[in-house]
């Protein structure tokens, strides 16, 4: 199937916050100042905040407090805690912030629960402090450092764990200044981020050295509905096929997998038109990191608020129970049928895309 033409072929949509909290501290360094000015330059409504503290962010309904937190920018310093790097398996030695929060709305948002208070997109101003702390974790890690099958990939720094940074990037511009440093940095390192988003424009011209593998988080096209304000499918792979022209590595992350109606099919889809994205690209360098869905007590009740009329799947007699390494509870898909849909899956990669190298399945 070829992707689809029309509307998908129009310019990729660009997030707008209808409002931009600027703490006084974030303007102490060149790049909270630049955020400043791209807000003002898009004529976004700017609040210059009297203190260093986002406040007044709670509200009695719930679903009003996402729905203005989802639509607020807060430029602001990132903590000591932030340059205190954790470990980030399967995907990379460490995981590492640009910013914490995401404009899309995505119904299986696994960031529910994993941040406090209210859903608000916060970019962080002292980029510098925390791109030249990660020189400190270089040659250290336990994924691709310590794995024989991946240790070409150098010491792996993880950068979309708490947010999306392409969705931001016009905003921020922090995304591009991180694959300048990693290609500049003299050591074996790579740079990692997963996007929902398509606007790849400002990074196709970028000195990036191949460090950066830039993977797009994709779904059957049956999911799509609980991936609002996300780049359509489309979008998303063109551009893929956009930044793997550009020398770019690149991957699919297939995520979160669900058993929707007929998933062996639309699955199987999925992984041919990625194939018929990429075809003819010299010099593909491809991975691809399966993920299947689950949840939490804490995330459901949270997505619940935020989506009440959402048919996601969270039926916990419909799941197996599990406990994480921290001894809370994940409730994930029974054993059979996970068995079966990582058959499939590896069965579509193995026809389609064969050169793909699969990371992992979890």
């Amino acid at each position: 199937m070829p992707l689809r033409t029309g509307p998908a072929e129009r310019p990729a949509r660009l997030w707008r916050p209808r409002r931009v909290l600027v703490m006084p501290a974030a303007l102490e360094h060149a790049h909270g100042r630049a955020m400043l000015a791209r807000a003002e330059a898009l004529g976004l409504p700017v609040e210059r905040l009297a203190s260093n503290r986002l406040t007044g962010l709670r509200q009695a309904d719930p679903r009003r407090a996402y729905a203005e937190a989802k639509a607020t920018l807060a430029i602001v310093v990132a903590p000591p805690t932030k340059l205190k790097l954790q470990p980030i398996p399967p995907s990379a030695d460490w995981r590492f912030d640009l910013a914490e929060g995401c404009p899309a709305h995505c119904q299986y948002c696994y960031l529910a629960g994993s941040l406090s208070g209210p859903p608000v997109t916060r970019v962080y101003a002292n980029l510098d402090a925390v791109l030249d702390n990660l020189a400190g974790y270089a040659g250290r890690g336990a994924v691709t450092s310590a794995q024989e099958a991946r240790a070409h990939e150098g010491t792996t720094f993880e950068a979309s764990c708490y947010t999306d940074p392409l969705g931001i990037e016009h905003l921020t511009g922090s995304l591009s200044a991180a694959i300048r440093h990693f290609s500049a940095w003299q050591a074996p390192v790579g740079l990692r981020f997963t996007t929902k988003f398509a606007a790849v424009e400002p990074l196709l011209n970028l000195a990036h050295g191949r460090r950066t593998r830039i993977r797009f988080s994709v779904n059957a096209r049956g999911a799509a509905r609980y991936e609002g304000g996300t780049a359509p499918l489309d979008q998303r792979l063109r551009a893929m096929r956009a930044v793997a022209l550009a020398g770019y590595p690149v991957g699919l992350t297939v995520a979160p997998i669900l058993p929707i109606p007929d998933w062996q099919a639309a699955y199987a889809a999925l992984i041919r038109e990625a194939a018929e994205a990429l075809a003819g690209v010299p010099d593909l360098d491809l991975t691809a990191e399966l993920i299947t869905h689950r949840f939490t007590p804490g995330s459901k009740e949270i997505l619940q608020g935020w989506y009440p009329g959402s048919d996601l799947p969270l039926d916990e007699a419909e799941r197996t129970r599990k406990f994480t390494k921290f001894g809370s509870v994940k409730y994930v898909l029974p054993k059979d049928l996970m068995a079966e849909m990582r058959a499939s899956l590896h069965a579509a990669l193995a026809r389609d895309l064969p050169m793909a190298r699969v990371l992992y399945w979890t």
